[in-house]
C-alpha cells in the first residue's frame, strides 16, 4: 500500500484535533499534534510553553528572514526570529517522522505543505461560528463571554502562521483533498468519512 499521511488543518472549536485522534485510532496509526511541539522543545532545550508562545507569534516573511541572515559571522538560522526557527525545526521533525513511519495523522503545523511530496492526504475541518463557540464553552471550558474573542484570535494565529510560512491561503479549499463541516456531520462521522476516503485514496494510487 502506498504511503499516505493524513494532515488536518482546522478552525478553532471545529473539533479537528478530536477528529484527528479518532482517525488515528480507527486506522491504528500514530497521532501527532502537540507532540511535535514537545519534540521541538526537547531538541532546542526550551520549555514547551515558551516555544508555544514563539510558535503562535507572527512569523516574518522568508524574504525578511534572508535579509536577517546577511551577517556573515552567523549562520542564517542563528539570525532568524525564534518563530521562524520553530517552523524550521518542526518541519525537520515532521519530515523525519515521515521517513520513519508508513502512515500517521498530523494536526496543524502546515503539515500538508511540508509533506506535499510525501503522499499527503490533506483535510480541512470547519464549522459555523456559533457552533464553534458552543464547543469552546461546553467542551473546552472557556467562559462564554470570552469564547468568541479566543476563537477569533486562535484562527488568526493559525491563518497567519500558515499563510506566511507557506505562501498559500489557509482557508483556500483547493489546498485540501477533503473539507468537512463538523457541525453538520459530527466528530464520529467526520472520522469515518476520512478513514473511508483515506482507504479509497490508497487503493487508487497504490
Amino acid at each position: 500500500m502506498k504511503k499516505t499521511i493524513i494532515t488536518i488543518e482546522r478552525q478553532y472549536g471545529s473539533g479537528g484535533s478530536i477528529i484527528g485522534r479518532l482517525v488515528a485510532e480507527k486506522l491504528g496509526i500514530n497521532y501527532y499534534n502537540r507532540k511535535i511541539l514537545e519534540m521541538t522543545a526537547e531538541r532546542c532545550g526550551i520549555s514547551a510553553e515558551n516555544l508555544e508562545s514563539a510558535e503562535e507569534s507572527v512569523p516574518t516573511s522568508f524574504l525578511y528572514s534572508l535579509l536577517l541572515s546577511a551577517n556573515p559571522a552567523h549562520s542564517m538560522e542563528e539570525n532568524l526570529p525564534l518563530s521562524d526557527k520553530v517552523f524550521l525545526m518542526e518541519s525537520r521533525i515532521i519530515t523525519e517522522i515521515s521517513e520513519q513511519e508508513e502512515s500517521f495523522v498530523l494536526v496543524g503545523r502546515c503539515g500538508n505543505y511540508i509533506l506535499e511530496d510525501k503522499g499527503c492526504f490533506s483535510v480541512y475541518i470547519y464549522a459555523p461560528q456559533e457552533e464553534r463557540i458552543k464547543r469552546a464553552v461546553c467542551e473546552y471550558g472557556i467562559k462564554e463571554n470570552r469564547a468568541e474573542n479566543i476563537m477569533k484570535k486562535a484562527d488568526k494565529r493559525r491563518e497567519t502562521f500558515f499563510n506566511v510560512n507557506t505562501g498559500k491561503s489557509w482557508q483556500d479549499k483547493d489546498m485540501y483533498s477533503l473539507c468537512l463541516n463538523s457541525s453538520e456531520l459530527g466528530d464520529e462521522l467526520c472520522a469515518e468519512i476520512i478513514v473511508k476516503a483515506y482507504n479509497e485514496y490508497n487503493k487508487r494510487f497504490s
